[in-house]
């Protein structure tokens, strides 16, 4: 009898799935069942990307907006220091058997589905909407001659060399910005509300960049700026050369907007610094899609490159140089291959060519410019 009892006992004493976890689990599912729509029916991803997406991001962006400082990197920072407590937690609690520990883990998925099915409400069917250059209305070649990117970089050439006497220059190196951050994202929002104007599928969006606090240590991960799509917010690595950061503000705050392809938001950031009424962000604009078609050519026809190359101005040429030389300490180490590798199997997972998509920008480049400037 009294062996009963304890057996009863112990049964009250079973740890159950919380309520919630079955919340986040059924929520799961629903996002699985759209993103496998996305997957397969481009029209769906368009119009989830476009007007139930941008509502998430934008509230995100609006809550996310109000700190001055990355909310997404201060959970990085902390996220050591939470775990070990959630651990300590967790063992005290669910070290009864191994029923309690499996409700630990069940608990514990059930948490990592909701990481999931906010990459999908705000993000994930990005990657499978109609590509960039069908709505801007151009027509990408499956091969490019390298005679078309030596004709799109000197007429990228052209622009820079036309735009550099406006631009300040320390002696034989980079230039320097006359804005602050903040300021050149002012301007790129005015770009941006321009934009949002003549394409309907750029959302319109008020939001700023955030600086992040470890920029330094950011670098050696080769990072730029990264989208976080669980917090809404565009963080951006401010230990880089000043002509670098107007595109990659541009970048990361087309991710914003829902644009998810790597070259799709490069390009879309040479539009909008190129359309700016400022003409240091012009110059940036012109020069960081330079060096993707320059990079292109030089894969293509290296003579043909070296041609091409000098007749860009000498301060540009100096400025490129010394962007090189800014990299040089960070370019080999354990870290950037781990993050380098991380962000290509992701790309890839979400249906990318992987890190090399950021360099089919050269694609679009030239597009561009047969339909725009050539004809």
């Amino acid at each position: 009898m009294e062996e009963q009892m304890i057996n009863e006992n112990i049964e009250i004493k079973k740890e159950k799935l919380p309520k919630i976890s079955y919340v986040f689990f059924g929520l799961a599912l629903f996002c699985l069942i759209i993103y496998l729509i996305a997957i397969f029916y481009t029209p769906f991803a368009d119009f989830f990307n476009r007007y139930i997406s941008s509502i998430f991001r934008g509230i995100l962006a609006s809550i996310t907006n109000i700190l001055p400082l990355s909310l997404s990197e201060i959970f990085l920072i902390t996220l050591p220091i939470t775990l070990f407590f959630i651990i300590r937690y967790c063992m005290n609690r669910y070290s009864g058997s191994w029923h309690d520990v499996g409700i630990f883990c069940l608990a514990a998925l059930s948490v990592l589905s909701l990481f999931f099915s906010i990459f999908i409400l705000t993000f994930g069917t990005g990657y499978y909407t109609s590509e960039l250059d069908e709505k801007l209305g151009l027509e990408k070649s499956e091969t490019i001659s390298k005679e078309e990117l030596a004709s799109t970089a000197e007429w990228l050439i052209g622009e820079v060399n036309a735009k550099i006497d406006g631009v300040e220059f320390i002696e034989k190196s980079s230039s320097v910005s006359p804005h602050s951050i903040r300021e050149t994202n002012n301007l790129l929002l005015n770009t941006y509300r321009s934009l949002s104007d003549e394409y309907e599928f750029l959302p319109r969006l008020t939001s700023y960049i955030k600086p992040v606090m470890l920029s330094k240590p950011m670098t050696y991960t080769h990072i730029a700026g990264v989208y976080t799509y669980f917090t809404g917010e565009a963080n951006l690595n401010t230990n880089a050369p000043d002509y670098s950061i107007p595109y990659t503000v541009a970048h990361e705050l087309a991710h914003q907007r829902g644009i998810a392809r790597e070259d799709e938001a490069n390009f879309i950031a040479f539009l909008v610094c190129t359309e700016s009424e400022n003409e240091y962000i012009q110059y940036c604009g012109y020069l960081n899609l330079l060096e993707y078609v320059l990079n292109a050519l030089y894969s293509s026809d290296k003579d043909l490159w070296e041609e091409t190359y000098k007749k860009l101005d000498n301060r540009a040429i100096y400025e490129m140089i010394a962007y090189n030389n800014f990299y040089e300490p960070y370019r080999d180490n354990i870290v950037g291959d781990i993050s380098g590798a991380v962000n290509d199997a992701y790309l890839q997972a979400n249906g990318t060519e992987g890190t090399v998509s950021y360099g089919l920008v050269a694609e679009l480049a030239v597009a561009y410019f047969n339909k725009n400037i050539e004809n």
